[in-house]
């Protein structure tokens, strides 16, 4: 019978929390660039561009959406160094998490622009703004507002797909608790554990994205 004991975790606590730290600069990180380089291709893919240019902003979305993260962070951690491109493990992280959450979250906020009402594009060329400027002052603001919901989910997800940078060596929350499994042999409770933490994490962004939504949904009416 296997019996819970919880009390030999008790010297590990501060790795735990000292990981979680890693765990949240690293999903802040990527966020933060996966957001603005998600409204850029999301933008870009609804303006009239030229056929190659949105060729490869749809190449770069559905590879990315196609292919498992995990492959994605070896070949650029492992494969990119054959072709002299060699990466620290963190840099090789934020680059691997951020192009897949980019591909995803770019996804989002062009499905929000495309759901803009026609009506609004009719408008504001009555009132003389140019596409570009009705894009920048009218169609993206309302967009982003339809898409945070969805963006604030995705930030949750960056939060839980960190797990995989423990394969390339970086000490986040995943590593550090299978150095502690290694050590004491007791997997139920270092992985319940780890659970918690990140529960803890991504629970505390759901609050936070309903707050936002709440403050949103004022400036609205």
């Amino acid at each position: 019978m296997y019996n819970l004991n919880f009390e030999f975790l008790l010297p590990y606590l501060h790795q735990f929390f000292e990981a979680s730290k890693i765990t949240l600069q690293l999903g802040v990180i990527i966020f933060i660039i996966s957001a603005i380089l998600s409204v850029l291709i999301g933008f870009l893919r609804t303006y009239e561009l030229p056929k190659i240019v949105n060729f490869v902003l749809s190449s770069y979305v559905e590879i990315f959406r196609g292919t498992p993260l995990l492959v994605q962070l070896f070949l650029i951690y492992y494969g990119l160094p054959a072709f002299g491109l060699n990466f620290q493990p963190m840099t090789a992280a934020i680059i691997g998490l951020s192009l897949n959450a980019t591909a995803y979250m770019s996804e989002v906020i062009r499905g929000s622009i495309l759901s803009i009402d026609k009506g609004q594009y009719e408008a504001s060329y009555v009132l003389g703004y140019s596409k570009f400027s009705m894009y920048i002052n009218i169609i993206l603001p309302q967009a982003l507002r339809i898409a945070l919901p969805s963006l604030m989910n995705s930030f949750a997800s960056i939060i839980k797909e960190t797990s995989l940078v423990s394969v390339i060596s970086i000490a986040e929350i995943t590593r550090v608790g299978n150095q502690i499994y290694s050590r004491t042999l007791r997997p139920f409770e270092v992985y319940l554990t780890i659970a918690v933490f990140y529960f803890v994490m991504t629970y505390t962004i759901s609050i936070l994205s309903r707050a936002i939504e709440r403050r949103s949904s004022k400036w609205s009416l």
